[in-house]
């Protein structure tokens, strides 16, 4: 860390958002709890043709972060005694991971969870990473079943073998367990989490959209570097499904804040389920970005000049979200951009991203 504050306080927030804004991103919201109290700053605009800021109150998509949300579902029905994460996707959704090498009774629950499976990825089989693509296809929706599908079209990029602690990070893990979900309770996996998550904490603002493309007002517009197009593309409006239960829910920065103290704080899981949760192995993908980051079920630990924190990433076409958060949930930061950048031009505000949790965790 550098240039540590003694106090952390607005002062530092803004100026490590305005360090992230200057290197292109057209807008940024941050809330972050300091232990003490709700810091929120917004910097930049809501749009890149204006100078309107972005409202406090605004809807982002949190992307990847949907994540730890499904796996708090899975893990809440391993502590009502329905599911064992030692089950296997072949137990619950028999014939679904099979073809090409792939075998269903090779993986179970926790490895899904874990990103620990091998299987391979099917978004990059989605037409949405080029602005053409984009443009053409961004109300194309899709199932479940058939993004696993186009999954099940790989082969695996290896078999899981007992103690096997090899690590890929896949949207299909997701997609299964959103899957297995909604076979365990014979509800959506959308109603699971509005009824075991959303409403309990009082998260208002925080929802699947199923197919609707739109985002609630107040919103930011969001952009995209393709690499067909030399100016950051607007794609604010996208049809959410071929994210599914990987990366499908929209949020506010004070909900998702609620969430993660909720989560860490012991609110929604028993004492063995949330350490379950933070058994982690090394995820050695990420090092380019978070070197000796780890990963549990559904939710990263991270290195910081104050020890570790506990958080999720994502990405979707327009918004990047990022979460640090303490052992114990009181202190910690949510950070929306909207500006999406899948290529190496993200790494130089990853590390200021990376630099702004770090000056709130070691404080």
């Amino acid at each position: 860390m550098t240039n540590s504050p003694q106090t952390y306080d607005r002062s530092t927030l803004e100026t490590d958002l305005k360090a992230i804004h200057a290197k292109g991103v057209p807008g940024l919201l941050a809330a972050a709890h300091t232990g003490r109290e709700l810091l929120t700053v917004g910097y930049g605009s809501a749009d890149r043709t204006s100078d309107v800021p972005i409202a406090h109150g605004s809807h982002f998509r949190m992307g990847s972060t949907t994540k730890t949300f499904t796996a708090t579902l899975v893990l809440q029905l391993v502590g009502e005694g329905r599911l064992s994460l030692d089950d296997t996707v072949e137990d619950w959704l028999p014939g679904v991971v099979r073809g090409n090498g792939n075998d269903g009774t090779k993986i179970t629950v926790r490895r899904l969870l874990q990103q620990t499976s091998g299987l391979a990825e099917y978004i990059y089989d989605v037409p949405i990473f080029t602005a053409n693509d984009f443009l053409e296809h961004r109300y194309d929706s899709y199932t479940s079943e058939e993004l696993v599908a186009i999954a099940m079209r790989h082969e695996p990029k290896w078999l899981p073998e007992p103690g096997d602690q090899r690590w890929s990070y896949t949207n299909t893990n997701y997609v299964l367990a959103g899957m297995i979900i909604e076979k365990v309770t014979g509800n959506s996996r959308a109603q699971e989490v509005t009824n075991r998550i959303i409403r309990p904490l009082g998260l208002d603002h925080t929802f699947a959209p199923g197919d609707d493309p739109r985002l609630p007002d107040p919103h930011p517009k969001g952009y995209t570097e393709f690499p067909d197009s030399a100016e950051p593309v607007e794609t604010t409006e996208m049809n959410l499904t071929p994210c599914d239960a990987a990366g499908d829910l929209i949020t506010t920065a004070a909900d998702l804040v609620r969430f993660w103290q909720a989560l860490l704080g012991g609110e929604l899981l028993q004492p063995a389920q949330l350490a379950a949760m933070k058994q982690t192995v090394p995820a050695a993908e990420w090092d380019l970005i978070w070197p000796g980051a780890r990963y549990g079920l559904g939710i990263g630990q991270f290195p910081s000049s104050g020890g570790t924190y506990w958080g999720h990433a994502g990405n979707t076409p327009g918004h990047t979200a990022h979460s640090g958060f303490t052992e114990d949930g009181r202190r910690g930061m949510v950070l929306f951009t909207t500006l999406w950048q899948p290529n190496e031009n993200a790494l130089p505000i990853e590390k200021l991203i990376n630099d702004a949790m770090d000056h709130l965790m070691c404080d």
